[in-house]
């Protein structure tokens, strides 16, 4: 694609950046036959290509965003199903993240859009504040009807409680911080993140995790003073939220690091079971390659970096109970097309006897994307009905992912369609067919 940026433009890392990404585009369309909005509104702008060009422009003339150029940015999954099928390389994911980030600095948007992802933004990074928030959905959850036909809002606050939890998981007794050591020879240490709203939500994944590695001879630490990875602000375009939140980790699995040298042992990876959040810390050393405080050490961690399937892809796994359940494995985009992590997951849960299947287009988004399905609850809510319907032609008994967002937004669908599949992380099965609950 040709470009026409003026020098002075282009002293500017982060614009000169996106530019050699916008010369990379050759317009060749491979990217709207697998982009789920273009799939579902057939707009050009609703495409890759057609946001290439919106952001070329915007770009090129130094411009603030717009609410056309806003509009279609927003209606993006950041699926990143483009870049798969991509015949020329295009970096789309970080030029709509860049994008991202100019409409935050140039764009006021309506009140309702502010205070909506405001509340997202201040409220599922943090535990107890999230926890909090989900007593006062239980409470609201009867009402969700009427409060989902109010104007403005209500389709986002509709959205929200209708897929909020009947009732708060109890805390774990595997909740951090803290060090989780095996019962005998300790043959390797990992570091865990907890997540901020999968640990409210599903505290038996971290428990999962934990009873695994431990059962392999893995240590876990989950570090003191932990917060956001920074993957859920970064998508909505809140740069410096996203970058101090991400700069915090890196300091503390930066201790870790250096904690165990001091022991003379080694941390041998950092152990992710949100694939969004693994995509986003493997991002890091992108992220910070030009600040000369941060480029090393971020580099390092996401070099660290490992989902947990990926870890567990070579150690030696056994049954420890009859399994041969028909699992439907879905594959969060995050984890195919982020982290481009496809057999892992299935190798591990053929391993252990399970029988796996694809799910029929695979390669699109369930809809649930960070916080999409509460900004956008219409798109995401066309693209869970068509998740659901090709989930459930396999005729499954169980539903594997590694995303919480998934797990969510497919149990909704199944709800909505009356087909009661249990749906569980990846790791949860893992446990299960080792010998655990």
């Amino acid at each position: 694609m040709q470009t026409n940026f003026s020098l002075a433009a282009l002293a500017d890392p982060a614009l000169q950046a996106s530019e050699k990404i916008l010369r990379t585009c050759v317009h060749c369309g491979f990217c709207t036959a697998t982009c789920p909005t273009y799939l579902e509104l057939g707009d050009e702008l609703d495409s890759p290509r057609g946001r290439i060009y919106l952001i070329k422009k915007m770009f090129e003339e130094g411009e603030a965003a717009t609410k056309e150029v806003v509009t279609h940015i927003d209606r993006c999954l950041s699926c990143l199903s483009c870049m798969t099928t991509c015949p020329s390389g295009v970096d789309y994911m970080h030029l709509v993240d860049h994008a991202r980030a100019h409409i935050e600095a140039t764009y006021r948007r309506p009140w309702h859009q502010r205070a909506m992802r405001a509340l997202l933004a201040n409220l599922l990074p943090y535990p107890r504040r999230f926890r909090l928030a989900l007593l006062g959905a239980m409470l609201a959850r009867p009402f969700a009807a009427l409060i989902g036909r109010l104007p403005v809002l209500g389709k986002s606050m509709g959205a929200m409680l209708a897929l909020a939890p009947r009732t708060v998981p109890a805390r774990s007794a595997f909740e951090g911080p803290g060090v989780f050591s095996p019962l005998g020879a300790r043959k390797a240490r990992v570091a865990l993140l907890s997540g901020c709203a999968q640990s409210v939500l599903a505290p038996n994944i971290n428990a999962a995790t934990i009873r695994v590695l431990n059962r392999l001879g893995v240590e876990i630490v989950v570090p003191e003073d932990e917060g956001c990875c920074g993957a859920l602000v970064h998508h909505m375009g809140r740069e410096a939220q996203s970058h101090a939140q991400a700069k915090h980790m890196i300091d503390v699995w930066s201790r870790e690091i250096a904690r165990a040298e001091a022991e003379g042992a080694r941390l041998e990876a950092i152990i992710i079971t949100a694939s969004g959040c693994g995509t986003t810390i493997k991002d890091y050393a992108h992220m910070f390659r030009g600040d000369p405080l941060y480029a090393e050490k971020a580099a390092r961690i996401s070099a660290l970096a490992k989902d947990i399937t990926e870890y567990l892809a070579d150690k030696p796994l056994e049954a420890a109970r009859p399994t041969g359940q028909v699992v439907a494995y879905h594959s969060a985009c995050s984890m195919q097309h982020g982290q481009k992590i496809t057999e892992a997951p299935k190798m591990v849960l053929r391993k252990l006897g399970f029988i796996v299947k694809d799910v029929p287009e695979g390669h699109i988004c369930c809809g649930s994307a960070g916080t999409y399905n509460m900004l956008q609850p219409e798109i995401s809510g066309r693209l869970r009905a068509r998740k659901t319907k090709n989930i459930t032609r396999l005729k499954p008994e169980l539903i594997a992912t590694g995303n919480l967002g998934c797990m969510t937004q497919i149990a909704l669908g199944l709800e909505e369609k009356g087909t009661p599949v249990p749906v569980r992380h990846t790791i949860e099965l893992v446990d299960w067919a080792l010998g655990g609950n």
